[in-house]
């Protein structure tokens, strides 16, 4: 096959350029053991990107549906995959000697450079070292639902309130070194160093309607707990302010359409009407004279769902780390070798 040798050694650099990731933010190049775009891709190959999903999760049955998977990364493994790559460069018995000799600088290195993987462009570079990494596997319906999920880990458990925000310079916070859907329901999640409290979150970015479910035999039950008009906060059915945890008895059971077709569609004309005859709420509601749109959108409104892990009253984290599958029991109970039963 013939082809023109002047255009291929133009169309090159051209294709090459296209093949090579984003270069590394401006000042990142220092006086170092490697060049900035190689200590880049290695750092996000110790951050276990491109590693095939089937070495992070050995068997299906380790992450079923609606589950959630906490870890810490083993180093030697990480530093394992760094020195095989490196390895790939060596030739011969002294490319190897000298590969082992340099290798301590660049583990120190990376080890710098991984705090600073997800840093904003522009900002100042972070000091000090990756000292542990831990993280989680989030199998779950959520993370299809809501692609935008917050994560925030957190050195202490903060003392605000449910709605309060964090920034991304408050010191309790502890930097997120990776946070990646690897499949359309799996979050991959990996934080600098261990946390005390995490939460996961529904994202803030638009407003949200909705009710409190809970399963009710084969289906679900749906519940609205109304609010004051005047506070914005929770009331039951008596009028009362809710604090704490909300009882579903305490709320108005959501009335469905019946009928062919209709299933799981909300009768807001019932609904309105159960907000405007209950004679200890609807002065508080407002449904006393009758809920316009805007009145009613206050009644529906629904702030993200924030799931806190490690609170006193939550999952403490103690328990997550915890391995609560034995890999070694798992295989033996589920192949059968020699004909055994």
């Amino acid at each position: 096959m013939k082809y023109d040798k002047v255009a291929v050694a133009h169309a090159m650099p051209l294709t090459y350029a296209a093949s090579v990731p984003a270069q590394p933010i401006l000042g990142d190049d220092l006086d170092s053991t490697i060049p900035a775009e190689l200590r880049s891709w290695l750092v996000r190959l110790r951050l276990l990107e491109g590693v095939p999903f089937a070495n992070l999760v050995a068997d299906t049955e380790l992450l079923p549906a609606e589950s959630m998977r906490w870890f810490y990364l083993d180093r030697r493994w990480t530093d394992a995959l760094v020195q095989g790559a490196l390895s790939v460069g060596t030739v011969n018995s002294d490319d190897r000697t000298h590969l082992t000799a340099q290798y301590p600088a660049i583990r120190d290195e990376l080890d710098v450079e991984e705090r600073n993987h997800r840093r904003a462009e522009g900002s100042a570079r972070f000091g000090g070292r990756v000292e542990a990494v831990s993280g989680f596997i989030l199998r779950s319906e959520a993370v299809s639902g809501w692609p935008g999920l917050h994560v925030r880990a957190f050195s202490v458990d903060p003392e605000e309130s449910d709605d309060a925000t964090y920034l991304e310079t408050d010191p309790r916070r502890m930097r997120l070194l990776r946070l990646e859907r690897l499949a359309p329901a799996v979050l991959f999640c990996l934080f600098d160093g261990i946390p005390k409290v995490v939460h996961v979150e529904e994202p803030r970015q638009g407003v949200q309607f909705g009710f409190h479910m809970r399963p009710a035999g084969q289906g679900v039950r749906a519940t609205l707990f109304p609010r004051d008009k005047t506070t914005f906060s929770y009331i039951n059915m008596d009028g009362d302010a809710l604090v704490g945890p909300k009882d579903p008895d305490d709320g108005i059971a959501v009335p469905f359409r019946a009928g062919p077709g209709t299933s799981g569609v909300v009768d807001i004309q019932r609904l309105e009407q159960i907000l405007r005859t209950n004679p200890k709420t609807k002065a508080a509601t407002g449904a006393d004279d009758g809920l316009d749109a805007a009145e009613y959108a206050l009644q529906l409104i629904r702030f993200p769902y924030r799931q806190v892990f490690g609170a006193d009253e939550g999952i403490t984290l103690a328990k997550a780390f915890r391995a609560t599958i034995a890999y070694q029991e798992h295989v033996s109970t589920t192949f059968r070798f020699g004909g055994n039963p």
